[in-house]
């Protein structure tokens, strides 16, 4: 069991998400940085799609009932446990009455915004629709359908005899962080441009030369008024050169929509299923851990980007992660895991 003493500004349960439901207007939602929470769950010994905790901005709090096994993931928001500093990509064994506690965000200049916490047996909240993940706009899934609160108590899940020798009595160890493409653990300066791989969009075409030339050439500053469901980009204003309007038609995480005024919003997990806006590019899923971790106020770049790239550069994700469950396996630690295909 897991005891909330302080929530931070937004922490919740999230998974990989509940892909498959678009037809009912229900977003995949999930951990926006799919890939920090994956590695969190391989070193405790889940599989990648156990669910954990999204903790944005730090400022949390929590203290453990029984002896278990954790590793965090994503940014470092100066994260001690019983006052003992401990590093983001290490897992650790922690025995009960431990308190973890993460510090607000800016402990370090230019940071990110989100750390993920795994646990052995995973967050055992009811699954919805096949996933425990919170979707917040429509308030199911998770804990209770909300961000957590002081004093919610988290069910942690079963785990044999055996499987607890091995990993909760098990020394610390970490691994190397994400650092593929210029953006690794606490990279986040203000001075540096975080590199996004981007795919022409379906209505690439419909946009004037010079807002296809701005695209790739111009910075875009992530603004405040960003959050799950979109970030709301400021730059360049993008024209398009017809002026009529575009039926609703399907969109996904890594959409980069242009409203009338120009300026472009990239979609994130918890966006909605369908849109109106022209759609001039796609950032590539292997690249949509970065943005997740992009401070408000970040500069980004884009980079054109084709199909047998993005899927190399997914392709490089899975090795990393297939990396880390070998080096499991090795340790006669867990059972196989499987990731999301």
């Amino acid at each position: 069991m897991i005891t909330v003493i302080h929530p931070g500004m937004l922490t919740s349960v999230q998974d990989l998400g509940r892909p498959g439901h678009r037809q009912l207007g229900i977003n995949p939602g999930g951990a926006l940085n799919s890939m920090a929470l994956s590695v969190a769950n391989l070193l405790v010994g889940n599989p990648v799609g156990a669910a954990g905790l999204e903790i944005t901005m730090g400022a949390c709090e929590l203290r453990f009932s029984s002896d278990t096994r954790i590793a965090l993931s994503g940014d470092d928001f100066d994260a001690q446990l019983d006052g003992k500093p401990i590093a983001p990509y290490w897992s650790l064994p922690v025995r009960a009455g431990q308190t973890l506690k993460l510090a607000h965000a800016g402990y370090h200049p230019g940071q990110g915004i989100r750390s993920y916490l795994a646990v052995t047996g995973g967050i055992a909240v009811p699954p919805v629709l096949g996933s425990c993940s919170t979707d917040l706009k429509a308030g199911f899934g998770g804990h209770q359908g909300r961000a957590l609160r002081k004093g919610d108590r988290l069910p942690l899940g079963e785990t044999s005899a055996a499987h607890d020798r091995l990993h909760i009595g098990g020394p610390a160890f970490g691994v190397r962080s994400p650092q593929w493409s210029g953006l690794g653990q606490n990279s986040h300066d203000k001075a540096q441009l975080i590199n996004l791989r981007v795919l022409p969009g379906p209505e690439f075409d419909q946009f004037t030369v010079t807002a296809r030339n701005a695209l790739w050439q111009d910075q875009w500053r992530i603004t405040p008024n960003s959050n799950r469901m979109g970030y709301r980009l400021e730059g360049s204003e993008l024209k398009r050169k017809p002026n009529r309007d575009l039926l609703s038609h399907g969109v996904i995480p890594g959409v980069i929509q242009v409203p009338p005024a120009g300026q472009p919003i990239i979609l994130m997990g918890d966006a909605q299923t369908t849109g109106g806006y022209p759609k001039i590019g796609v950032v590539i899923q292997a690249d949509l851990w970065k943005l997740a971790q992009a401070p408000l106020n970040a500069r980004l770049q884009f980079q054109l980007c084709d199909l047998e790239q993005a899927l190399h550069a997914w392709e490089e994700q899975q090795a990393y992660l297939h990396h880390i469950e070998q080096t499991m396996l090795a340790l006669n630690w867990s059972r196989a895991t499987q990731y999301r295909k």
